[in-house]
């Protein structure tokens, strides 16, 4: 069941259900990260997913995020990005400089702490997701969620190892 049309044949409560199980599955999982990363890193999940996504940056052709692309990324109005990144600058775990081609254009680099601090994060936040996936399993309402959440980052690793082999 798959395809533009399937979703637009499911009843409008099956669709409404569906959506109201993915929001408490997003919730109760975000709610359990952020408990351990803060207890842990003292870091909130937005800022250990900003940390993330600027440390995938590169120095080659568009390795740079621009703020708009980065408050795209970690899911932020703009201007809760500019607070975020200043919150992380000020803490030392990021820094900002202009564009070298385009003076409009500001980036944001993560910093050696941050990179430190990130890596340290990281297993916290990997293991907090496996274990709200886990508790999610026991909810039948929740249950197939969870799940797919887990095949959906099976398969993504799968095809990833299958391009670079």
């Amino acid at each position: 069941m798959t395809g533009a049309g399937s979703a637009a044949e499911a009843p409008p409560a099956a669709i409404a259900q569906g959506w109201c199980a993915l929001s408490v599955l997003h919730d109760r999982i975000e709610t359990h990260i952020e408990q351990a990363l803060q207890a842990r890193h003292d870091l909130s999940v937005r800022e250990y997913s900003l940390l993330d996504v600027l440390s995938h940056q590169h120095n080659g052709p568009g390795g740079h995020l621009r703020m708009a692309q980065v408050a795209d990324a970690v899911v932020l109005s703009q201007s809760a990005t500019t607070r975020l990144v200043a919150r992380l600058e000020d803490r030392g775990l990021l820094t900002r400089y202009l564009c070298d081609t385009d003076r409009r254009g500001i980036y944001t680099d993560v910093t050696d702490a941050g990179l430190k601090l990130l890596a340290e994060a990281r297993p916290t936040n990997d293991a907090a997701l496996r274990e709200a996936l886990d508790a999610a399993a026991d909810d039948p309402r929740v249950a197939d969620l969870a799940e797919s959440v887990r095949t959906l980052g099976t398969q993504r690793s799968n095809g990833a190892a299958r391009q670079t082999t």
